[in-house]
């Protein structure tokens, strides 16, 4: 399938696009960025110099995606959903002069298979969301989120686990180290590890 970009994007001859990705109205993406396939940037969509992207990622109106931020395959990104890059920002350094593009630490961020961000999320640098994990709109996510985990609030904190499906599991067993939980709407199940279960609030 062809690639679609509207004729209000502006995407460097330096980006990878892959095959049936649409690129919609006032769009940026930067140079060494990497999209994979069919993906979707809609509306006012800003794709930082080097960021990675996977395959069949939606990415709502006006996201910022920032260099250091890696989303992987099957990730929805919800309208105005917040990234960041550094941990201590300033505009200037201590004697006031204007800080240059080499005078700060990257802290770097990565959402991983199939995770769902909703609208209004900020999510702080330098943490994982796990695979198929949800995180709720207008939640601060300021530390890791485990596979599966729904995490809510400011600051998110995690209320649940969710299936691929997008439903909240009900525990059925468990072990010293696993418990294994079903999906009341596909009938799916999956072990989450102990550890991450107790964490619950």
């Amino acid at each position: 399938m062809p690639v679609r970009i509207h004729p209000t994007a502006e995407v460097s001859d330096k980006a990878q696009i892959g095959e049936g990705s649409s690129i919609w109205n006032h769009v940026q993406v930067r140079e060494g960025a990497t999209l994979g396939q069919n993906c979707i940037l809609s509306k006012g969509v800003y794709v930082d110099a080097g960021v990675q992207i996977g395959n069949n990622v939606k990415i709502q109106n006006y996201v910022s995606v920032y260099h250091g931020v890696t989303i992987e395959d099957g990730v929805f990104v919800g309208p105005h959903v917040c990234f960041t890059n550094d941990m201590n920002p300033r505009a200037v350094t201590p004697d006031g002069s204007l800080k240059s593009a080499d005078d700060w630490v990257l802290s770097e961020t990565r959402i991983k298979e199939g995770a769902a961000l909703g609208a209004n999320s900020t999510i702080r640098c330098g943490i994982t969301i796990g695979k198929w994990a949800l995180v709720g709109a207008g939640s601060v996510v300021t530390k890791d989120v485990p596979d599966h985990g729904l995490v809510l609030g400011n600051p998110a904190r995690l209320r649940g686990f969710v299936c691929a499906c997008g439903q909240q599991v009900n525990k059925q067993s468990e072990t010293a180290d696993v418990v294994t939980a079903a999906c009341p709407a596909c009938g799916r199940t999956l072990d989450i590890r102990r550890a991450d279960w107790q964490q619950l609030t």
